[in-house]
Protein backbone atom coordinates (compact mmCIF):
# COMPACT_ATOMS: atom_id res chain seq x y z
CA UNK A 1 0.00 0.00 0.00
CA UNK A 2 1.68 3.40 -0.82
CA UNK A 3 1.40 5.96 1.83
CA UNK A 4 1.75 9.36 1.91
CA UNK A 5 6.08 9.81 2.52
CA UNK A 6 7.79 12.14 4.60
CA UNK A 7 11.61 12.93 4.86
CA UNK A 8 11.69 11.68 8.30
CA UNK A 9 10.37 8.47 7.83
CA UNK A 10 12.26 7.98 5.20
CA UNK A 11 15.30 8.72 6.76
CA UNK A 12 14.52 6.41 9.34
CA UNK A 13 13.94 3.15 7.88
CA UNK A 14 16.70 4.07 6.37
CA UNK A 15 18.36 3.90 9.30
CA UNK A 16 16.83 0.54 10.72
CA UNK A 17 17.76 -1.33 7.47
CA UNK A 18 21.21 -0.04 8.31
CA UNK A 19 21.28 -0.76 12.16
CA UNK A 20 19.97 -4.02 11.15
CA UNK A 21 23.15 -4.92 9.15
CA UNK A 22 25.49 -3.82 11.34
CA UNK A 23 23.89 -5.69 14.40
CA UNK A 24 24.13 -8.98 12.37
CA UNK A 25 27.27 -8.18 11.23
CA UNK A 26 28.71 -7.95 14.69
CA UNK A 27 26.94 -10.44 15.79
CA UNK A 28 29.09 -12.96 12.74
CA UNK A 29 32.27 -11.41 13.73
CA UNK A 30 31.72 -12.03 17.42
CA UNK A 31 31.03 -15.59 17.14
CA UNK A 32 34.48 -16.05 15.57
CA UNK A 33 35.70 -15.90 18.67
CA UNK A 34 33.51 -19.19 20.08
CA UNK A 35 34.40 -20.90 16.71
CA UNK A 36 37.99 -20.37 17.24
CA UNK A 37 37.97 -21.95 20.45
CA UNK A 38 36.11 -24.68 19.30
CA UNK A 39 38.40 -24.89 16.11
CA UNK A 40 35.38 -24.79 13.63
CA UNK A 41 37.44 -24.09 10.98
CA UNK A 42 35.04 -24.88 8.16
CA UNK A 43 32.22 -22.79 9.91
CA UNK A 44 34.87 -20.34 10.06
CA UNK A 45 35.23 -20.35 6.09
CA UNK A 46 31.51 -20.03 5.52
CA UNK A 47 30.66 -17.46 8.28
CA UNK A 48 33.18 -15.80 5.86
CA UNK A 49 31.06 -16.03 3.20
CA UNK A 50 27.59 -15.36 5.11
CA UNK A 51 28.98 -12.08 5.95
CA UNK A 52 29.86 -10.60 2.96
CA UNK A 53 25.90 -10.93 1.92
CA UNK A 54 24.43 -9.24 4.57
CA UNK A 55 25.00 -5.39 3.26
CA UNK A 56 23.39 -6.26 -0.09
CA UNK A 57 20.79 -8.20 1.28
CA UNK A 58 19.96 -5.60 3.92
CA UNK A 59 19.95 -2.77 1.02
CA UNK A 60 17.89 -4.90 -1.19
CA UNK A 61 15.07 -4.93 1.43
CA UNK A 62 15.38 -1.13 2.89
CA UNK A 63 15.00 -0.23 -1.21
CA UNK A 64 12.44 -2.45 -1.39
CA UNK A 65 9.88 -1.39 1.42
CA UNK A 66 10.46 1.79 0.26
CA UNK A 67 9.46 1.58 -3.00
CA UNK A 68 6.37 -0.84 -2.41
CA UNK A 69 5.43 1.76 0.35
CA UNK A 70 6.25 4.97 -0.74
CA UNK A 71 6.66 4.30 -4.53
CA UNK A 72 10.25 5.90 -4.26
CA UNK A 73 11.19 6.31 -7.86
CA UNK A 74 8.54 9.00 -8.13
CA UNK A 75 9.10 11.38 -5.16
CA UNK A 76 10.06 14.80 -5.79
CA UNK A 77 13.65 16.46 -5.24
CA UNK A 78 13.26 18.35 -2.58
CA UNK A 79 12.29 14.82 -0.60
CA UNK A 80 15.43 13.45 -1.17
CA UNK A 81 17.04 16.45 -0.23
CA UNK A 82 15.00 16.78 2.80
CA UNK A 83 15.87 12.82 3.90
CA UNK A 84 19.39 13.38 3.66
CA UNK A 85 19.13 16.25 6.17
CA UNK A 86 17.21 14.10 8.15
CA UNK A 87 19.31 10.95 8.06
CA UNK A 88 22.48 13.30 9.56
CA UNK A 89 20.42 13.96 12.65
CA UNK A 90 20.45 10.34 13.14
CA UNK A 91 24.50 10.53 12.63
CA UNK A 92 25.34 12.96 15.40
CA UNK A 93 24.93 10.22 17.98
CA UNK A 94 25.64 7.21 16.11
CA UNK A 95 28.65 4.82 16.71
CA UNK A 96 29.16 4.14 13.04
CA UNK A 97 28.40 6.70 11.63
CA UNK A 98 30.94 6.14 8.30
CA UNK A 99 29.05 3.00 7.39
CA UNK A 100 25.42 4.52 8.02
CA UNK A 101 26.34 7.30 5.44
CA UNK A 102 27.34 4.38 2.79
CA UNK A 103 24.71 2.36 3.23
CA UNK A 104 22.02 5.75 2.88
CA UNK A 105 24.03 5.76 -0.20
CA UNK A 106 23.63 2.43 -1.69
CA UNK A 107 19.74 2.88 -1.27
CA UNK A 108 19.43 5.73 -2.86
CA UNK A 109 21.55 4.99 -5.55
CA UNK A 110 19.24 2.37 -6.40
CA UNK A 111 16.85 4.46 -6.58
CA UNK A 112 17.84 7.37 -8.14
CA UNK A 113 19.13 8.17 -11.08
CA UNK A 114 22.60 9.02 -11.62
CA UNK A 115 22.11 12.56 -12.17
CA UNK A 116 21.48 12.67 -8.27
CA UNK A 117 24.73 10.85 -7.49
CA UNK A 118 25.58 14.48 -5.79
CA UNK A 119 26.20 15.81 -2.35
CA UNK A 120 23.15 17.43 -2.15
CA UNK A 121 21.58 13.88 -2.26
CA UNK A 122 24.06 11.66 -1.43
CA UNK A 123 27.26 11.81 0.97
CA UNK A 124 29.76 12.23 -1.30
CA UNK A 125 31.50 13.80 0.77
CA UNK A 126 30.82 13.16 4.74
CA UNK A 127 29.05 14.60 7.06
CA UNK A 128 30.14 13.93 10.26
CA UNK A 129 33.78 13.53 11.81
CA UNK A 130 34.45 10.21 12.99
CA UNK A 131 37.12 10.97 15.55
CA UNK A 132 36.62 10.75 18.91
CA UNK A 133 33.61 8.65 19.11
CA UNK A 134 33.45 6.75 22.51
CA UNK A 135 32.80 3.23 22.73
CA UNK A 136 32.24 0.81 25.79
CA UNK A 137 34.42 -0.61 26.58
CA UNK A 138 37.14 1.36 25.29
CA UNK A 139 38.51 0.46 21.20
CA UNK A 140 41.83 -0.23 23.33
CA UNK A 141 43.20 -1.32 26.43
CA UNK A 142 46.25 0.29 28.30
CA UNK A 143 48.20 -1.88 30.76
CA UNK A 144 51.47 0.08 33.02
CA UNK A 145 54.36 -2.44 33.62
CA UNK A 146 55.75 0.24 35.92
CA UNK A 147 53.16 -0.44 38.02
CA UNK A 148 53.48 -4.05 38.45
CA UNK A 149 56.53 -5.84 36.26
CA UNK A 150 56.46 -6.25 33.15
CA UNK A 151 56.16 -10.17 32.81
CA UNK A 152 52.73 -9.99 34.73
CA UNK A 153 51.78 -7.42 32.40
CA UNK A 154 52.01 -8.75 29.14
CA UNK A 155 50.62 -12.00 30.84
CA UNK A 156 47.89 -9.92 31.52
CA UNK A 157 46.87 -8.62 27.97
CA UNK A 158 46.29 -12.40 27.25
CA UNK A 159 43.79 -13.54 30.03
CA UNK A 160 41.79 -10.46 29.78
CA UNK A 161 40.89 -11.48 26.01
CA UNK A 162 39.02 -14.53 28.38
CA UNK A 163 39.49 -17.51 25.99
CA UNK A 164 37.71 -20.46 26.80
CA UNK A 165 41.02 -22.81 25.83
CA UNK A 166 43.64 -23.03 28.49
CA UNK A 167 47.40 -21.74 27.42
CA UNK A 168 49.94 -24.38 27.01
CA UNK A 169 52.36 -22.60 28.84
CA UNK A 170 51.66 -18.82 28.83
CA UNK A 171 54.90 -18.19 31.15
CA UNK A 172 57.19 -19.89 28.12
CA UNK A 173 55.33 -17.91 25.87
CA UNK A 174 55.93 -14.83 27.65
CA UNK A 175 58.97 -15.25 28.06
CA UNK A 176 59.66 -15.94 24.34
CA UNK A 177 58.17 -12.45 23.33
CA UNK A 178 60.12 -10.88 25.59
CA UNK A 179 63.85 -12.20 24.23
CA UNK A 180 62.42 -11.16 20.67
CA UNK A 181 61.95 -7.79 21.82
CA UNK A 182 65.12 -7.43 23.31
CA UNK A 183 66.52 -9.05 20.16
CA UNK A 184 65.02 -7.00 18.41
CA UNK A 185 65.91 -3.57 20.08
CA UNK A 186 69.59 -4.32 20.91
CA UNK A 187 69.35 -3.18 23.52
CA UNK A 188 66.77 -1.92 26.00
CA UNK A 189 65.98 1.71 25.99
CA UNK A 190 65.36 3.60 29.08
CA UNK A 191 61.46 3.55 30.83
CA UNK A 192 60.13 7.03 30.59
CA UNK A 193 57.65 8.22 32.23
CA UNK A 194 54.67 7.41 30.14
CA UNK A 195 55.60 3.83 29.07
CA UNK A 196 52.79 1.74 28.32
CA UNK A 197 51.26 -0.92 26.62
CA UNK A 198 48.03 -0.54 24.63
CA UNK A 199 46.33 -3.66 22.83
CA UNK A 200 42.94 -3.52 20.59
CA UNK A 201 40.14 -4.64 22.64
CA UNK A 202 39.52 -7.37 20.04
CA UNK A 203 41.21 -9.95 19.29
CA UNK A 204 41.45 -10.30 15.22
CA UNK A 205 40.37 -13.91 13.76
CA UNK A 206 41.12 -15.41 10.62
CA UNK A 207 41.71 -19.04 9.31
CA UNK A 208 42.63 -21.06 12.09
CA UNK A 209 44.70 -18.39 13.92
CA UNK A 210 43.60 -15.10 16.36
CA UNK A 211 45.69 -11.94 16.36
CA UNK A 212 46.53 -9.94 19.54
CA UNK A 213 47.63 -6.34 17.84
CA UNK A 214 48.95 -3.20 19.90
CA UNK A 215 51.98 -1.53 20.49
CA UNK A 216 53.94 -0.12 23.19
CA UNK A 217 54.98 3.66 23.99
CA UNK A 218 57.64 4.98 25.56
CA UNK A 219 58.75 8.18 25.14
CA UNK A 220 58.45 9.72 21.81
CA UNK A 221 59.02 6.24 20.57
CA UNK A 222 55.98 4.32 19.54
CA UNK A 223 56.68 -0.05 18.93
CA UNK A 224 53.80 -1.99 17.03
CA UNK A 225 53.22 -5.50 17.71
CA UNK A 226 50.83 -8.57 16.34
CA UNK A 227 50.99 -11.65 18.03
CA UNK A 228 49.53 -14.74 16.75
CA UNK A 229 47.79 -17.02 18.67
CA UNK A 230 47.18 -20.88 17.46
CA UNK A 231 45.74 -24.44 18.77
CA UNK A 232 48.17 -26.95 19.94
CA UNK A 233 47.59 -30.73 19.30
CA UNK A 234 46.99 -30.95 23.05
CA UNK A 235 44.10 -28.45 22.63
CA UNK A 236 45.04 -25.77 24.50
CA UNK A 237 46.38 -22.43 22.88
CA UNK A 238 50.00 -20.67 22.53
CA UNK A 239 51.50 -17.87 21.14
CA UNK A 240 53.09 -18.55 17.70
CA UNK A 241 55.56 -15.62 17.53
CA UNK A 242 55.52 -11.77 17.89
CA UNK A 243 55.84 -9.56 14.58
CA UNK A 244 57.69 -6.19 15.32
CA UNK A 245 58.39 -5.05 11.85
CA UNK A 246 55.60 -2.45 10.75
CA UNK A 247 55.63 -3.79 7.22
CA UNK A 248 55.47 -7.20 8.31
CA UNK A 249 51.84 -6.35 10.03
CA UNK A 250 50.99 -4.70 7.05
CA UNK A 251 50.98 -8.30 5.47
CA UNK A 252 48.86 -9.38 7.39
CA UNK A 253 46.33 -6.73 5.90
CA UNK A 254 47.09 -7.96 2.68
CA UNK A 255 44.20 -8.01 0.42
CA UNK A 256 45.71 -11.06 -0.78
CA UNK A 257 43.95 -12.32 2.43
CA UNK A 258 41.10 -13.41 3.52
CA UNK A 259 38.77 -11.17 6.20
CA UNK A 260 39.25 -10.29 9.32
CA UNK A 261 36.64 -10.97 11.97
CA UNK A 262 36.64 -8.31 14.53
CA UNK A 263 33.98 -7.14 16.62
CA UNK A 264 34.27 -3.77 16.75
CA UNK A 265 31.81 -1.23 18.21
CA UNK A 266 33.42 2.25 16.47
CA UNK A 267 34.98 0.59 13.40
CA UNK A 268 36.70 3.76 12.59
CA UNK A 269 38.64 3.92 16.24
CA UNK A 270 40.00 0.69 14.50
CA UNK A 271 41.15 1.67 11.78
CA UNK A 272 42.81 5.31 13.25
CA UNK A 273 44.33 2.63 15.59
CA UNK A 274 45.64 0.58 13.09
CA UNK A 275 46.96 3.71 10.72
CA UNK A 276 49.70 4.68 13.62
CA UNK A 277 50.98 1.06 12.78
CA UNK A 278 50.82 0.95 9.43
CA UNK A 279 50.98 4.39 7.94
CA UNK A 280 51.31 3.17 4.62
CA UNK A 281 47.87 1.59 4.35
CA UNK A 282 45.07 3.46 3.07
CA UNK A 283 42.11 3.69 5.15
CA UNK A 284 40.20 1.64 2.13
CA UNK A 285 42.67 -1.47 2.47
CA UNK A 286 41.90 -1.58 6.56
CA UNK A 287 38.33 -1.00 6.37
CA UNK A 288 38.29 -3.53 3.45
CA UNK A 289 40.24 -6.24 5.40
CA UNK A 290 37.96 -5.69 8.93
CA UNK A 291 35.17 -7.16 6.62
CA UNK A 292 33.35 -3.97 5.45
CA UNK A 293 34.10 -3.86 2.07
CA UNK A 294 31.70 -1.31 1.50
CA UNK A 295 33.36 1.40 3.16
CA UNK A 296 36.40 0.22 1.65
CA UNK A 297 34.80 1.61 -1.77
CA UNK A 298 33.54 4.49 -0.27
CA UNK A 299 36.94 5.52 0.81
CA UNK A 300 38.54 4.19 -1.84
CA UNK A 301 36.50 6.58 -4.75
CA UNK A 302 36.89 9.67 -2.46
CA UNK A 303 40.78 8.75 -2.55
CA UNK A 304 40.52 8.75 -6.05
CA UNK A 305 38.38 11.59 -6.94
CA UNK A 306 40.31 13.51 -4.71
CA UNK A 307 43.50 12.00 -6.85
CA UNK A 308 42.56 13.36 -10.02
CA UNK A 309 41.60 16.52 -8.71
CA UNK A 310 45.90 17.27 -7.74
CA UNK A 311 46.97 15.09 -10.72
CA UNK A 312 47.37 15.16 -14.78
CA UNK A 313 48.12 11.99 -16.16
CA UNK A 314 46.32 9.95 -18.39
CA UNK A 315 44.45 6.87 -17.99
CA UNK A 316 46.52 4.23 -20.80
CA UNK A 317 46.14 0.77 -21.64
CA UNK A 318 47.88 -1.22 -19.13
CA UNK A 319 50.99 -2.65 -20.15
CA UNK A 320 51.62 -6.38 -20.95
CA UNK A 321 49.89 -8.61 -22.92
CA UNK A 322 46.14 -8.09 -24.03
CA UNK A 323 43.25 -10.37 -22.11
CA UNK A 324 40.75 -12.60 -23.96
CA UNK A 325 38.04 -11.80 -21.53
CA UNK A 326 39.29 -8.47 -19.73
CA UNK A 327 40.21 -4.53 -20.38
CA UNK A 328 43.12 -3.64 -18.48
CA UNK A 329 43.26 0.12 -17.90
CA UNK A 330 45.95 2.08 -15.43
CA UNK A 331 46.67 5.63 -13.80
CA UNK A 332 50.11 5.62 -13.93
CA UNK A 333 50.43 7.84 -11.23
CA UNK A 334 47.82 5.37 -9.31
CA UNK A 335 48.59 2.44 -7.73
CA UNK A 336 45.49 0.08 -9.11
CA UNK A 337 44.39 -1.34 -12.34
CA UNK A 338 41.02 -0.90 -13.63
CA UNK A 339 39.40 -4.15 -15.58
CA UNK A 340 36.26 -4.27 -17.45
CA UNK A 341 34.87 -7.48 -19.00
CA UNK A 342 34.87 -7.45 -23.05
CA UNK A 343 31.70 -7.85 -24.97
CA UNK A 344 33.56 -10.39 -26.92
CA UNK A 345 35.76 -12.73 -25.82
CA UNK A 346 38.66 -14.66 -27.78
CA UNK A 347 37.93 -17.48 -29.60
CA UNK A 348 39.40 -19.58 -26.73
CA UNK A 349 37.30 -18.71 -23.90
CA UNK A 350 34.21 -20.42 -23.08
CA UNK A 351 32.89 -18.38 -20.25
CA UNK A 352 30.21 -15.81 -20.16
CA UNK A 353 29.74 -12.14 -18.90
CA UNK A 354 27.96 -13.81 -15.83
CA UNK A 355 29.91 -16.96 -15.15
CA UNK A 356 33.07 -14.02 -15.14
CA UNK A 357 31.34 -12.27 -12.48
CA UNK A 358 30.41 -14.99 -10.71
CA UNK A 359 34.31 -16.15 -10.42
CA UNK A 360 35.41 -13.04 -9.24
CA UNK A 361 32.83 -13.23 -6.40
CA UNK A 362 34.05 -16.54 -5.67
CA UNK A 363 37.44 -14.90 -5.04
CA UNK A 364 35.92 -12.66 -2.11
CA UNK A 365 34.77 -15.48 -0.12
CA UNK A 366 37.90 -18.00 -0.19
CA UNK A 367 40.47 -18.27 1.74
CA UNK A 368 42.44 -15.94 -0.77
CA UNK A 369 46.11 -17.24 1.84
CA UNK A 370 48.09 -14.36 0.33
CA UNK A 371 48.06 -16.17 -3.43
CA UNK A 372 44.75 -13.66 -4.77
CA UNK A 373 44.29 -10.13 -5.35
CA UNK A 374 41.02 -8.66 -4.16
CA UNK A 375 39.26 -7.06 -5.90
CA UNK A 376 36.84 -3.88 -5.61
CA UNK A 377 33.37 -3.69 -7.64
CA UNK A 378 32.08 -0.87 -9.28
CA UNK A 379 28.84 0.28 -10.72
CA UNK A 380 28.52 3.73 -12.76
CA UNK A 381 31.73 5.10 -12.30
CA UNK A 382 32.21 9.02 -14.07
CA UNK A 383 35.67 9.62 -14.67
CA UNK A 384 37.06 12.88 -16.33
CA UNK A 385 37.03 11.90 -20.42
CA UNK A 386 39.64 14.05 -20.75
CA UNK A 387 41.98 11.89 -18.66
CA UNK A 388 41.69 9.31 -21.06
CA UNK A 389 44.38 8.97 -23.49
CA UNK A 390 42.89 8.67 -27.18
CA UNK A 391 44.29 5.10 -27.70
CA UNK A 392 42.30 4.02 -24.56
CA UNK A 393 39.14 5.46 -25.34
CA UNK A 394 39.42 3.53 -28.47
CA UNK A 395 40.25 0.75 -27.06
CA UNK A 396 37.32 0.89 -24.86
CA UNK A 397 34.85 1.82 -27.88
CA UNK A 398 36.00 -1.59 -29.29
CA UNK A 399 36.38 -3.53 -26.66
CA UNK A 400 33.63 -3.23 -24.16
CA UNK A 401 31.41 -0.36 -26.28
CA UNK A 402 28.33 -1.88 -24.06
CA UNK A 403 29.96 -0.77 -20.44
CA UNK A 404 30.54 2.83 -21.49
CA UNK A 405 28.80 5.89 -22.09
CA UNK A 406 30.02 9.00 -22.65
CA UNK A 407 27.82 11.80 -20.77
CA UNK A 408 29.02 15.14 -21.24
CA UNK A 409 32.81 15.97 -19.78
CA UNK A 410 32.70 12.28 -17.92
CA UNK A 411 33.39 9.22 -19.84
CA UNK A 412 30.89 6.42 -17.45
CA UNK A 413 32.34 2.85 -16.82
CA UNK A 414 28.88 1.01 -16.24
CA UNK A 415 30.70 -1.93 -14.67
CA UNK A 416 34.54 -2.42 -13.31
CA UNK A 417 36.81 -4.11 -11.31
CA UNK A 418 39.64 -2.49 -9.56
CA UNK A 419 43.10 -3.98 -8.21
CA UNK A 420 45.90 -3.09 -6.54
CA UNK A 421 48.59 -2.73 -9.70
CA UNK A 422 51.05 -5.24 -9.78
CA UNK A 423 54.21 -6.06 -12.14
CA UNK A 424 53.14 -8.88 -14.39
CA UNK A 425 55.52 -11.52 -13.61
CA UNK A 426 56.05 -12.90 -17.29
CA UNK A 427 57.54 -8.88 -18.20
CA UNK A 428 59.25 -9.53 -14.88
CA UNK A 429 60.61 -12.96 -15.84
CA UNK A 430 61.99 -11.17 -18.53
CA UNK A 431 63.05 -8.32 -17.51
CA UNK A 432 65.47 -10.55 -15.22
CA UNK A 433 66.34 -12.71 -17.88
CA UNK A 434 67.78 -9.56 -19.75
CA UNK A 435 69.68 -8.57 -16.64
CA UNK A 436 71.51 -11.84 -16.09
CA UNK A 437 69.93 -11.72 -12.71
CA UNK A 438 69.34 -15.42 -12.06
CA UNK A 439 69.03 -15.15 -8.44
CA UNK A 440 65.77 -13.06 -8.68
CA UNK A 441 64.70 -15.51 -11.64
CA UNK A 442 64.92 -18.90 -9.47
CA UNK A 443 63.25 -16.72 -6.39
CA UNK A 444 60.10 -15.95 -8.70
CA UNK A 445 59.71 -18.89 -10.32
CA UNK A 446 60.06 -20.89 -6.76
CA UNK A 447 56.97 -18.47 -5.53
CA UNK A 448 54.83 -19.07 -8.65
CA UNK A 449 55.24 -22.81 -7.93
CA UNK A 450 54.41 -21.95 -4.23
CA UNK A 451 51.71 -19.94 -5.37
CA UNK A 452 49.74 -23.19 -7.81
CA UNK A 453 50.39 -25.33 -4.40
CA UNK A 454 48.69 -23.16 -1.70
CA UNK A 455 45.72 -22.03 -3.96
CA UNK A 456 45.56 -25.84 -4.60
CA UNK A 457 45.71 -26.59 -0.76
CA UNK A 458 42.82 -24.17 -0.44
CA UNK A 459 40.37 -25.36 -2.73
CA UNK A 460 41.61 -23.29 -5.95
CA UNK A 461 42.32 -24.21 -9.40
CA UNK A 462 43.52 -21.53 -11.18
CA UNK A 463 42.77 -22.46 -14.74
CA UNK A 464 44.68 -20.59 -16.84
CA UNK A 465 48.57 -20.91 -15.45
CA UNK A 466 50.36 -18.37 -17.92
CA UNK A 467 52.69 -16.24 -16.40
CA UNK A 468 50.88 -12.93 -17.64
CA UNK A 469 48.42 -14.04 -15.02
CA UNK A 470 50.30 -13.68 -12.25
CA UNK A 471 51.86 -10.76 -10.76
CA UNK A 472 54.98 -9.93 -8.33
CA UNK A 473 54.65 -7.35 -5.57
CA UNK A 474 56.82 -5.06 -4.22
CA UNK A 475 57.65 -7.34 -1.12
CA UNK A 476 58.91 -9.94 -3.94
CA UNK A 477 55.17 -12.50 -3.13
CA UNK A 478 53.83 -13.95 -7.00
CA UNK A 479 49.93 -13.30 -6.97
CA UNK A 480 47.28 -14.82 -9.21
CA UNK A 481 44.73 -11.67 -10.80
CA UNK A 482 42.88 -13.66 -13.80
CA UNK A 483 40.15 -15.07 -12.51
CA UNK A 484 37.41 -16.05 -15.26
CA UNK A 485 38.80 -19.90 -15.79
CA UNK A 486 39.37 -20.36 -11.62
CA UNK A 487 37.51 -23.18 -10.27
CA UNK A 488 37.15 -25.13 -7.11
CA UNK A 489 39.78 -28.11 -6.94
CA UNK A 490 37.26 -30.71 -6.07
CA UNK A 491 35.35 -29.54 -9.05
CA UNK A 492 38.15 -30.86 -11.58
CA UNK A 493 39.06 -34.34 -12.56
CA UNK A 494 42.95 -34.30 -12.69
CA UNK A 495 43.82 -37.53 -15.11
CA UNK A 496 47.61 -38.65 -16.55
CA UNK A 497 47.46 -38.56 -20.53
CA UNK A 498 46.95 -41.64 -21.69
CA UNK A 499 49.16 -43.84 -24.04
CA UNK A 500 48.66 -43.58 -27.66
CA UNK A 501 47.09 -46.57 -28.93
CA UNK A 502 49.95 -46.47 -32.25
CA UNK A 503 52.61 -44.44 -33.75
CA UNK A 504 50.68 -42.91 -36.00
CA UNK A 505 48.14 -41.56 -33.74
CA UNK A 506 50.96 -40.04 -31.46
CA UNK A 507 52.15 -38.23 -34.48
CA UNK A 508 48.85 -37.02 -35.55
CA UNK A 509 47.78 -33.05 -34.96
CA UNK A 510 44.94 -33.70 -32.94
CA UNK A 511 44.86 -35.44 -29.79
CA UNK A 512 44.08 -39.32 -29.60
CA UNK A 513 42.08 -39.19 -26.20
CA UNK A 514 39.42 -37.45 -24.96
CA UNK A 515 38.73 -34.92 -22.30
CA UNK A 516 35.61 -33.21 -20.73
CA UNK A 517 34.90 -29.95 -19.62
CA UNK A 518 36.85 -30.34 -16.05
CA UNK A 519 39.24 -32.78 -16.95
CA UNK A 520 43.28 -31.44 -16.40
CA UNK A 521 46.09 -33.38 -17.26
CA UNK A 522 48.74 -31.39 -15.60
CA UNK A 523 51.66 -32.89 -17.75
CA UNK A 524 50.52 -30.54 -20.66
CA UNK A 525 51.38 -27.74 -18.23
CA UNK A 526 55.14 -27.85 -19.54
CA UNK A 527 54.51 -27.17 -22.91
CA UNK A 528 53.00 -23.62 -22.50
CA UNK A 529 54.74 -23.21 -18.95
CA UNK A 530 58.26 -23.95 -19.61
CA UNK A 531 59.41 -23.05 -23.13
CA UNK A 532 62.67 -21.12 -21.50
CA UNK A 533 65.81 -23.38 -20.75
CA UNK A 534 66.47 -21.52 -17.69
CA UNK A 535 62.88 -21.08 -16.17
CA UNK A 536 62.63 -24.82 -17.00
CA UNK A 537 65.35 -26.05 -15.27
CA UNK A 538 64.32 -24.12 -11.65
CA UNK A 539 60.93 -25.17 -11.67
CA UNK A 540 62.22 -29.06 -12.36
CA UNK A 541 64.21 -29.08 -9.59
CA UNK A 542 61.35 -27.36 -7.09
CA UNK A 543 58.01 -28.00 -8.45
CA UNK A 544 58.50 -30.98 -10.72
CA UNK A 545 55.65 -32.70 -9.13
CA UNK A 546 53.14 -30.21 -10.03
CA UNK A 547 53.04 -31.61 -13.26
CA UNK A 548 52.00 -34.76 -11.74
CA UNK A 549 48.17 -36.39 -11.51
CA UNK A 550 49.31 -37.02 -8.00
CA UNK A 551 50.12 -33.81 -6.28
CA UNK A 552 46.39 -32.47 -7.40
CA UNK A 553 44.64 -36.04 -6.31
CA UNK A 554 46.28 -35.77 -3.37
CA UNK A 555 45.11 -32.59 -2.34
CA UNK A 556 41.91 -33.09 -3.49
CA UNK A 557 41.62 -35.95 -0.79
CA UNK A 558 42.63 -33.83 1.71
CA UNK A 559 39.86 -31.09 1.08
CA UNK A 560 37.48 -33.82 0.92
CA UNK A 561 38.63 -34.76 4.21
CA UNK A 562 37.97 -31.64 5.57
CA UNK A 563 41.83 -31.14 6.45
CA UNK A 564 42.26 -27.37 6.52
CA UNK A 565 46.01 -26.77 6.25
CA UNK A 566 47.93 -23.90 8.13
CA UNK A 567 48.99 -20.76 6.40
CA UNK A 568 51.51 -18.82 7.94
CA UNK A 569 51.21 -14.92 6.84
CA UNK A 570 55.05 -14.73 8.15
CA UNK A 571 58.24 -16.45 7.85
CA UNK A 572 58.15 -19.90 9.78
CA UNK A 573 61.67 -18.44 10.76
CA UNK A 574 60.02 -16.09 13.07
CA UNK A 575 57.97 -19.05 14.70
CA UNK A 576 59.13 -19.44 18.33
CA UNK A 577 59.31 -23.08 17.82
CA UNK A 578 62.05 -22.40 14.96
CA UNK A 579 63.76 -19.26 17.52
CA UNK A 580 64.37 -21.29 20.67
CA UNK A 581 64.25 -24.87 19.40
Amino acid sequence: MIIDPTPELIAKIIMTGFNKHYSLFRECSSGAKQRFEEMRWIDGQQAIKDRIQFYDDRVSETTAQLCDEFNAEGLAENIWQQTKLNYIGFLSEHRQPELAETFFNSVCCRILHRTYFHNDYIFVRPAVATEYIESNPPTYRCYYPTQINLKTSIRKIFLDFLWAKEFEDIDRDVDFILRTFMQHLIRLPKQEANFQIQVLGSAFYRNKATYVIGKVINGGMEYPFALPILHASSGKIYIDTIILDAWRISLLFSLSRAYFMVDMEVPSAYVQFLRTIMTNKSRSELYTMLGLGKQGKTMFYRDLVYHLHHSADQFIIAPGIRGLVMMVFTLPSYPYVFKIIKDVFGSSKEVDHETVRRKYQLVKQVDRVGRMADTLEFSHVALPRKRFSPELIDALHESAPSLIEEDGDNLVIKHAYIERRMQPLNLFLEEMTRAGDDEQIEHAVVEYGNAIRELAIANIFPGDMLWKNFGITRYGRVVFYDYDEIEYMTDCKFRRIPHPPDFEAEMAGKSWYSAAKNDVFPEEFATFLLTSEKIRAVFMRHHKDILEPGFWQATQEDIRQGVVRDFFPYPKSLRFCNRFS
